[in-house]
């Protein structure tokens, strides 16, 4: 299992990417969140087998269809044992990557 902390950078808010994000990672058995971030950024936070979170960033590149991904920036991270996929509350402050 690989765990990777994700920033999709682009439109990416208001184009239901979080949505296209849980349904992607339920379809691949990735466990982990996704949530706004106040720069109009989205974060994911993934957990998978690497095949599967190697077809889960593609899909996260490409996006839903209203969606424009200019830049995907990972950060790999120890596994801790996530559960489930969910849609968590928006960060509404700016943060560094």
């Amino acid at each position: 299992m690989s765990h990777y902390t994700i920033r999709i950078i682009g439109d990416v808010q208001g184009v239901s990417f979080r949505s296209f994000a849980k349904q992607q990672a339920d379809a691949l058995h990735i466990t982990g969140t996704v949530r706004n971030m106040g720069d109009g950024s989205v974060e994911i936070i993934a957990e998978g087998s690497e095949e599967n979170l190697k077809a889960f960033l593609a899909q996260c590149r490409r996006g839903p269809r209203y969606a424009k991904v200019d830049q995907v920036i990972l950060q790999k991270g120890e596994e801790q044992g996530l559960q489930g996929f969910q849609i968590t509350r928006s960060d509404t402050g700016h943060r560094p990557f």
